[in-house]
């Protein structure tokens, strides 16, 4: 199995998982080991024979052509991304070059080379978002495609290639779109990590417009749980939406950490909103429930706790990659604001 974008936040999380549950499987993890990517995370399988680390970014069709030559891969799980939407408002080139055209040369090395199974890891971003006075209204897999980010675009963008190639070649594809995840090993600059590092530092808490957009919190082990269903019983050319039944309002999120930190409110500091701001995504799991059998297994109270004390029990994990270049992109985001 060829896992991209592993040394990432849900990638390394999918490794570990699929170690745990086949450890008869070969895994092969490709990342281009940017700022999100950290080899740190993949120190406790770096020394295992059944794992082996390249660096290579998936948009070089060279590098990429090569490892699908000499390695061999059977099934592809596809996790590389550029997936922090202020970043994407930034610099949208970065975001198409990695999401779009890295997809592109992945699907052309799975025809030339054959393979199993290609399975896209994507976003509910695509849809767009829901109106907050709407509570009966959730994304099905019918919903129609409605971006509002270069990110989410550019996600939009390489799930249409896949349906393209498994219609057009006949390759055989799966589509995932998930809710929020949270969980261990996730880069400081997403809401949960962010907020604990802060609160410890007794750092401001920046929070968007009144924290009022909702979202659909995940658990991370729960997604790996659905891949790993679709991968053996999912229908080639499907798409499926996993959530996490877990719908949560950024400011009381943040006012739970701040709880389970002991920390004040009055860290908090409302700055101004992200541009195109989503309000609230929320996802309608039954067709993954009907068709595999998959729900998620972790109630967000367990699993927010779960995380707060790995990031305490995992200070030098998340401090060391909290650096100087960091520190200016943060500050760029947050600090005239």
């Amino acid at each position: 199995m060829l896992i991209t974008g592993g040394a990432g936040f849900i990638g390394s999380n999918f490794i570990f998982y699929i170690h745990r549950k086949h450890p008869d499987y070969n895994l092969l993890c490709l990342d281009k080991l940017t700022y999100a990517g950290n080899l740190a995370t993949l120190d406790s399988m770096i020394n295992n024979k059944k794992f082996k680390f390249i660096r290579a970014d998936i948009a070089n069709r060279t590098a990429v052509y090569e490892i699908f030559k000499t390695e061999k891969p059977d099934v592809i799980v596809n996790f590389a991304a550029e997936s922090h939407v202020d970043r994407s408002i930034e610099n949208p080139a970065v975001f198409l070059e990695t999401n779009v055209m890295g997809t592109q040369v992945l699907l052309d090395a799975c025809r030339k080379y054959g393979i199993q199974r290609y399975h896209q890891v994507s976003t509910d971003e695509v849809y767009g978002d829901l109106p907050l006075d709407r509570p009966d209204l959730f994304f099905t897999e019918k919903t129609p495609l409605h971006t509002s980010s270069p990110y989410s675009a550019s996600k939009a963008s390489a799930d249409l290639l896949c349906n393209a190639y498994q219609r057009t070649y006949g390759l055989p594809i799966t589509i995932s779109r998930c809710s929020n995840n949270y969980g261990p090993y996730q880069f400081p600059e997403k809401l949960i990590p962010l907020m604990i590092a802060n609160a410890l530092a007794d750092q401001p808490l920046p929070v968007y417009g009144e924290g009022l957009n909702v979202r659909d919190w995940l658990y991370v082990e729960d997604h790996c749980a659905a891949i790993d269903l679709i991968l053996e019983r999912g229908k080639e050319g499907e798409v499926y939406n996993i959530g996490g039944h877990n719908e949560m309002r950024n400011i009381d999120i943040v006012k739970l950490i701040c709880k389970a930190l002991g920390k004040p409110e009055s860290l908090i500091t409302y700055v101004a909103d992200r541009k195109g701001h989503d309000m609230r995504y929320a996802i309608d799991p039954a067709f993954i429930h009907q068709e595999l059998g998959w729900l998620p297994v972790t109630k967000f109270e367990d699993g927010i706790q779960r995380t707060i004390q790995w990031y305490l029990d995992n200070r030098n994990w998340w401090e060391t990659i909290i650096n100087g270049e960091y520190q200016k992109y943060y500050e760029r985001m947050y600090g005239n604001r």
